[in-house]
């Protein structure tokens, strides 16, 4: 059993309400004895700073509004993330960024949370929690226009190919994988990325209740995925990689404890 970091869950889900507890110890059972709490919304960034709160030195929590929550967008919005970032248990400036997937907001007002999101991490110095889906050029004019002042960042369930991973490497982000890696449908891109993505620059993630790995070799109760299933996330990104799941285990885990500085 590895000692893993799970940086992207979101814990405060309501399908959690009724077994968090229960939760967080079967991660533990499986080594996942650290988790990074997503916030996306204004409501949500306050419960995930509350949950860490309630578990010191094993939850820390992310403040940020979602690409999908960028209708709703306010100045609020920037002074509640500002004020959590000043938390020592709240480690980034995110769950911020692009979706022109869903588009559940508008293009604009996400281009302009975006902006003002990665200012407040300016400000704040603390690193930001990426999301891009269907927008990577975008995605990336944006972000380098606040490169130069940000204090890193990880792209955030990263599903895409070896050229737009080699330019979020090219900005210095960390990339973070999820189950998406194990899935035989949809993750052709992303296993073909992954032997060229260098040992330092890892991050593993489950993106809970989200992404349950398609290949889980034994199911879990309504198809919720969960922390616990981190170990399997490591060990097909271990053999894509061609390296020893302790060596890739250690590297995530070394990783995520530098660019959050937990």
């Amino acid at each position: 059993m590895h000692s893993l970091i799970d940086i992207g869950a979101n814990l405060t889900h309501d399908s959690f309400d009724a077994d968090r507890d229960a939760v967080l110890a079967r991660a533990a059972a499986a080594g996942v004895e650290r988790l990074i709490v997503t916030g996306a919304s204004d409501a949500g960034n306050v419960k995930a700073a509350e949950l860490a709160a309630l578990h010191p030195g094993v939850l820390w929590a992310t403040a940020g509004v979602h690409p999908h929550h960028a209708d709703d967008y306010t100045e609020h919005s920037t002074a509640l993330i500002r004020e959590l970032a000043q938390r020592p248990d709240v480690v980034a400036v995110g769950e911020c960024g692009l979706d022109y997937f869903r588009n559940y907001s508008s293009r604009d007002n996400q281009r302009k949370a975006f902006h003002a999101q990665l200012e407040v991490a300016e400000d704040c110095a603390k690193p930001v929690f990426l999301h891009q889906r269907d927008a990577h050029d975008d995605f990336v004019a944006i972000l380098g226009d606040h490169l130069s002042g940000i204090s890193g960042g990880v792209a955030h369930c990263f599903t895409g190919n070896a050229e737009q991973m080699q330019a979020y490497l090219d900005m210095g982000l960390y990339i973070g994988v999820t189950g998406w890696v194990c899935d035989e449908r949809r993750g052709h891109d992303l296993q073909a990325a992954i032997p060229g993505l260098p040992l330092d620059r890892l991050l593993l993630e489950t993106d809970a209740p989200y992404l349950l790995p398609r290949d889980l070799p034994y199911k879990l109760s309504g198809r919720r995925n969960e922390p616990s299933v981190l170990p399997h996330v490591l060990a097909t990104v271990a053999r894509l990689m061609a390296k020893d799941e302790a060596e890739v285990a250690a590297a995530a885990t070394a990783n995520t404890e530098r660019l959050f500085g937990i």
